[in-house]
Formats: C-alpha cells, sequence, structure tokens
C-alpha cells in the first residue's frame, strides 16, 4: 500500500494538472472501488472547478468549486496517469476525470481497495473518512511534546503505536520502523516510556518526533526513479548487516499487530 512520501509524490504531480481545471465529465466504468460511489458521484463533480489539491494522511483531497471535496485514496493498487482526451482505456481503469484543458486524469485500480468519496469541504475534518485524525508528521503541530501526550496512557509497543492514525496521520508500517531505527529505539518498547506520567516528553520524544520527519522528508525528495529497495536502511532487510556506522548488529525481523518490523538489535536496544 502506498504510504504518505509516495502519495505526497502523487499529489505533487497531479496538483499542476488538477488545480484550476474545470471538471467538464465524469466517467464510471464500474459501480464501486472498495465500496459503492455516492449517490450522483459523477454529476456532483461535473462542472465544478478544482480550486486544491491537498494531502490529510494517505487521502487526497481535492476542493472543488461547488463547496465539496473528492476524497481519495489509492487502496493497495490504485494510481493515477494523465492522457489525451481521446486516449484508449486500459484494463481496470474504473475513474475518468476529463478536463476542460483537454486531458484527462485516470484512476487505475486492478485490487478495486482504493476509495472515492465526497464530503462539505467546511465539514471535511469532521467527516469521515478523514475525522479522528491526528497531527500530520511534517506539521509544525507535530512534535516531540505532541507525541509524548498522544503516547502516555498507551501501553502498546511504540511501533504498533505509530501505526494508529490518532497519534500520527499517515505514518505506515515502512517508516514506522525507519525511524525507530533512526531514533535507536527498540520497537517493543512500550510506548508510554517516551513520556513523564504527567505527559512531558522525555528526550526519546524529541529524537522520535525529529526521526519520523527526516526520513519521510527524505522518502518525499528522492527521485521517484530510484529503487524502493534502495531507499531503507531497516525495512526489508533481514539478515543484512547493520548500515549504522560501526554497528555489528544484524537486522531482525519480528510480527507486531500483524505487521512486519525490521530493526536492529544492538543499536536499537534501548527501551527507555
Amino acid at each position: 500500500m502506498p504510504e504518505l512520501p509516495e502519495v505526497e509524490a502523487v499529489r505533487r504531480e497531479l496538483a499542476p494538472i488538477l488545480e484550476g481545471a474545470e471538471v467538464g465529465r465524469v466517467v464510471l466504468r464500474r459501480r464501486n472501488l472498495r465500496r459503492p460511489f455516492p449517490r450522483e458521484f459523477d454529476r456532483r463533480i461535473a462542472g465544478a472547478t478544482v480550486r486544491r489539491l491537498r494531502r490529510r494522511a494517505k487521502y487526497l483531497l481535492a476542493d472543488l468549486s461547488s463547496g465539496d471535496t473528492l476524497v481519495m485514496h489509492l487502496g493497495m493498487s490504485g494510481s493515477f496517469r494523465v492522457e489525451p482526451a481521446d486516449h484508449s482505456p486500459e484494463l481496470h481503469d474504473h475513474v475518468v476525470f476529463d478536463l476542460s484543458s483537454g486531458r484527462s486524469v485516470v484512476f487505475n485500480d486492478p485490487r478495486r481497495f482504493g476509495v472515492m468519496d465526497l464530503a462539505p469541504t467546511d465539514q471535511i475534518e469532521r467527516s469521515s473518512p478523514v475525522a479522528g485524525l491526528g497531527p500530520e508528521p511534517l506539521s509544525a503541530a507535530f512534535d516531540g511534546a505532541a507525541l509524548a501526550a498522544a503516547c502516555r496512557r498507551t501501553r502498546r509497543p511504540i511501533k504498533v503505536a505509530l501505526l494508529d492514525q490518532a497519534i500520527v496521520a499517515g505514518l505506515g508500517n515502512i517508516y514506522a520502523s525507519e525511524a525507530l531505527h533512526r531514533a535507536r529505539l527498540s520497537p517493543r518498547l512500550r510506548a508510554s516510556a517516551i513520556a513523564t506520567r504527567s505527559g512531558a516528553p522525555l528526550p526519546s520524544a524529541h529524537q522520535l518526533a525529529g526521526a519520523i520527519k527526516t526520513v519521510l522528508t527524505r522518502a518525499i525528495d528522492e527521485p521517484l526513479r530510484s529503487e524502493r529497495s534502495q531507499r531503507f536502511v531497516v525495512y526489508d532487510r533481514e539478515g543484512e548487516g547493520c548500515r549504522r556506522r560501526g554497528c555489528t548488529g544484524r537486522i531482525r525481523r519480528i510480527t507486531q499487530a500483524g505487521r512486519a518490523t525490521f530493526y536492529c538489535p544492538v543499536c536499537q536496544a534501548r527501551r527507555k
């Protein structure tokens, strides 16, 4: 499943195409993706201008002149591409947005786990599916203090807590492992251990928040053409030597809450 950096890369690619463009027509080639499209989905979008394309966690949000926001999630296999209006459809092209510019934005999703929904723009933060999300990890609102306050009452391992979208929005399995390695924290560390009883941040909270920002920023800024496997220091590197200079450890793989966690048992031995 695409994680925050991949979704942000899609946003940056589509924003110059969509922002300011009028949607002339919406073509639905099936009745549903992960769930049915909203009632009159195509009619509510047709004729509207895209005022802004933004991202919230792993969702793309297209604010429309109609007062609605188009909420989109790529799911497991979803992707967008830009085509001329007279393009020939490909297998699994499920949604097509024909623009006034003469181009089309096509959503392709072989596994159909993607989501497209509509919600009033002025209620978007209170509307499903983005309601209840925590702070954006790259925003000023997310720092060691915010992370410590969110984790102070949970006894879950810190790796599991980081995947809770109410604690930090958009952080996924891959970059949680990468951030913990950068912060030199064990994924088994109890999440509440990064805060005092009153919720004040300990040094580990500041280190982890900074590591999250760093790994996500670097992933966003890397060229998309780079091999995905070469971006990661620990993820999917079970049995390989740790890449931290001077560390003699070898990467291990464990399962936490049904997800694979990769870490170095030597330089990530800290549990407090």
